[in-house]
Order: structure tokens, then C-alpha cells, then sequence
């Protein structure tokens, strides 16, 4: 059956809609793919899907000829609160309205010959997305008098949206006839906003580059390399290497973020296996390294002192992280396909970054998932997955203690986060 060309341009049309919120391992997705998804994650070592290009892009060698698109339902709860302050009228707490986001996926493989494929990957990654109502907090003035401000004593609405889309084309091809290597051009655009952070321009080396200036975007480029190897009948093995994107600059931002407005995606690097114990039973498992303390913005710790904006200008402090992948798959029948998962995701916001944090609280750590795949026909399929990530929190003393001099002015703040998702996509068999 020949795949209507049509329709494939419309589902990519509809796969470049921006992706707006993920804040599962840190703001990467817990999984891509609804399948990878159902499994906590799990996809180095993966074949049945076609999302190499944001996973392994040796894999599509392996998969054939094959389409899958799909949507994601994400609810991100977040809170903060800030308590036990000598200045009673800063103590409050707030939870983002901003709780659910429509994430859309699609991926796309074709054989050139036997030995060898391209394809290509469209996801995104997110968790900056965040919208804080004023709520009751009252700031302090210089007349000493206070007046209505929000969780950070800014103006109005606080919140940023963070938007990251990755177009991934990838080309993968055998080097025996069990293994095979291949790469994914990344190529990046992202977009950002911030609000109520006014009181941040005292800090700043370009003060009026900090808050409330709409929308700034920026477009870059990396690359993601992969191997994928069957070594029997019963295992097979992944890694995949992706560098550091270089991103443009924020201009509009380039008084909050360091490097005058830099944002670049953190590199990463993924392991895995899939051992099939019966012929209906697998198991899965990846390790997955984020390094986002190799990104300035993201990983300079919040309190340098130096202004926002230069190089080694304040961050959100985020350390690298660790991320843990497990999963199984039960063939129930020849239409019927049953998965479950856990992911355990380091937190990479430490107690001392607590304050830029609000802004994005993207804290949770362990992650539980099930899913299925259910045959329509010979050739297509629908897959469902649901992932909840349980409820997670840090404190940390406030920024307001080092900021006001008054013994403990700010007291403690903590920042909490829980999400649940729930995905469809149809894939089928070109």
C-alpha cells in the first residue's frame, strides 16, 4: 500500500505545531514515542517505532517502512509557597493555572534498500511553562510601606514559556547484518517569554532585557549519532550520543540569561537493552545522562555574583542528572500489546536555586507508566500510554534573606510539582 503523500504533509504540518510543557526528567520527556512511552521511557535499543531521530537513529534500519503520529495530553501541577518569613506579609502560596498542554508527535521511516533507511523525527522538549496569578503576597517598598506583588514581588502575572522543537532527519544503514549506526542533523527552534520578574533589573547588566518583553526566538543545530545491534534472538543493544545544540540568542533576554541571552540545549547520551525472555515477554532498560550544567544559563548556580546576563551571570542552578529507565511488554495476543514502566530521573534543582525555581519547577522524579498497543488491521495499530510522576518538593532559604536585612526576612520557600499524562498515536505499516 502506498502512503498518500498528501496526508503525510499534513501530518508533519500538524507534528510542527510547538510542543508547550514537559518537566518529566528535568525538561526533557520522560519518552518518546507513545511506545517508549508506555515503558517508563525505554528506547536505545528499541525497533518498532520511529522516533530515532529523537531517541537511536541507527534504529530505523531495523523498523521498515512506517508512519506513527500521535497527541499527548500533559498536566503539570505546579505550587510554591513561602513560609516562616520575619516580614509576615511575603509568606503566601500560589499554583500555576496553567495545567494542561496538548503535545503532538510524529515520525516517519523509509527503507531505501535492505540495508539501509532515512527517515524523520519531529518532538520537543519543554517545562519552563509556567503562569502564577498575583495571590495575596504583599513586598515591602523603600517608605517601608508594602504593596501587592507576586510570589517574586514583581507585577502582575509571573510565569515563562519555554517552547523547543527538534526537526530530526535521520539516515541509518548496516555495518553487518545484525548492527548498524546512524545519524540525525538536529535542527532547533525555540521560543521564550518571561513575566513578572521586575525586581530582577536591579541585578542585571541590560535592565530593560529582564522581564516582559513578549515572545524572543531563536533557531540552532547539533546532531544525535546511534548504534543498535542484535546480538540474538533474544537481545539486542543502544547507545545514542547527542551534542550540545547551539542555539541563537535571546536578544529580548539578554539582561536575565547568561552569555547575553544564551540558551543553548544541553548535551545528552543514552544506553540500553531489550531482552526478550519469552516470546511474548520483554524486558527493557536505559540509562540516560542530561548534562544541563554544561549550559550557562541553565546550570550557573543562582547565587554568582555577577549581573544577569554575563557570562557567569546568576542561572537556575541545575545540576546534570542521571535517569534510570525500566519496562516490560507482554504480548497478550497477535492484536494485543500490554507495557508498564518506571523511570527514576535525578532532581536537578538543589535547596540553594529554590527562588529562580519558581519559574520552573521541574523537580519530580520518579515516574510510573502503563500502555498498549492494539492491531486495527495487518498494517496499522493504535497505542495508548498514561504516565503519572509522583508529587516531589524542594526548599531552600529565600532569595528575600540575602536580598532584605532583616534576619530571616524571606523565611523558606518550596517549590512542589506532580504530573500526569495521557497519549494516543496510530502508526502504520507503509
Amino acid at each position: 500500500m502506498k502512503f498518500n503523500r498528501t496526508l503525510l504533509a499534513a501530518l508533519i504540518s500538524a507534528a510542527i505545531v510547538p510542543a508547550t510543557a514537559l518537566a518529566t526528567d528535568g525538561y526533557f520527556s520522560h519518552g518518546y514515542g507513545m511506545r517508549s512511552k508506555g515503558m517508563a521511557g525505554v528506547s536505545a535499543a528499541r525497533t518498532d517505532d520511529t522516533f530515532g531521530g529523537a531517541n537511536n537513529p541507527a534504529q530505523g534500519v531495523f523498523v521498515g517502512n512506517r508512519v506513527d503520529v500521535g497527541i499527548d495530553w500533559f498536566s503539570p501541577v505546579r505550587s510554591s509557597e513561602r513560609s516562616g518569613a520575619s516580614i509576615p506579609p511575603l509568606n503566601g502560596k500560589v499554583e500555576s493555572d496553567r495545567e494542561n498542554f496538548f503535545i503532538p508527535e510524529f515520525g516517519y521511516n523509509r527503507m531505501i534498500n535492505p540495508n539501509m533507511s532515512v527517515g524523520l523525527t519531529v518532538y520537543g522538549n519543554g517545562g519552563m511553562n509556567t503562569t502564577y496569578p498575583q495571590g495575596s503576597f504583599q513586598c515591602p517598598t523603600p517608605t517601608g510601606t508594602f504593596q501587592a506583588g507576586n510570589a517574586l514581588c514583581g507585577d502582575g502575572k509571573l510565569g515563562v514559556d519555554l517552547t523547543q522543537l527538534i526537526i530530526a532527519p535521520t539516515f541509518a544503514f548496516k555495518v553487518a547484518p545484525n548492527h548498524a549506526i546512524g545519524i540525525a542533523p538536529l535542527l532547533g527552534y525555540q521560543r521564550f517569554k518571561i513575566d513578572g520578574v521586575q525586581l530582577f533589573t536591579q541585578f542585571s547588566g541590560s535592565p530593560s532585557n529582564v522581564s516582559n518583553n513578549d515572545y524572543d526566538s531563536s533557531t540552532g543545530y547539533g546532531a544525535r549519532v546511534g548504534y543498535l545491534g542484535r546480538i540474538s534472538d533474544m537481545v539486542s543493544i543502544g547507545a545514542a550520543y547527542s551534542t550540545k545544540m547551539k542555539m541563537g540568542k535571546f536578544d529580548k533576554y539578554k539582561g536575565l540569561f547568561a552569555e547575553d541571552g544564551g540558551f543553548d540545549m544541553p548535551e545528552n547520551y543514552s544506553i540500553g537493552v531489550m531482552i526478550k525472555a519469552t516470546p511474548a515477554l520483554t524486558f527493557g532498560m536505559d540509562y540516560k545522562r542530561i548534562n544541563y550544567n554544561d549550559v550557562n544559563s541553565v546550570g550557573n548556580p543562582s547565587t554568582n555574583q555577577a549581573p544577569l546576563g554575563a557570562s557567569n551571570g546568576p542561572g537556575f542552578g541545575w545540576q546534570n542528572v542521571d535517569v534510570w529507565k525500566f519496562g516490560l511488554e507482554y504480548a497478550v495476543n497477535s492484536a494485543l500489546t500490554v507495557r508498564a514502566g518506571y523511570g527514576k530521573s535525578d532532581n536537578p534543582i538543589l535547596a540553594r536555586d529554590v527562588t529562580f525555581n519558581i519559574l520552573a519547577p521541574g523537580v519530580v522524579q520518579d515516574h510510573y507508566t502503563l500502555g498498549f498497543t492494539y492491531a486495527l488491521s495487518r498494517t496499522s495499530d493504535i497505542t495508548v500510554a498514561y504516565m503519572h510522576a509522583a508529587k516531589q518538593s524542594v526548599s531552600g532559604s529565600s532569595f528575600f534573606n540575602a536580598m532584605i536585612p532583616v534576619p530571616n526576612a524571606g523565611g523558606t520557600e518550596t517549590i512542589q510539582m506532580y504530573e500526569n499524562s495521557l497519549g494516543i498515536a496510530w502508526g502504520m505499516k507503509l
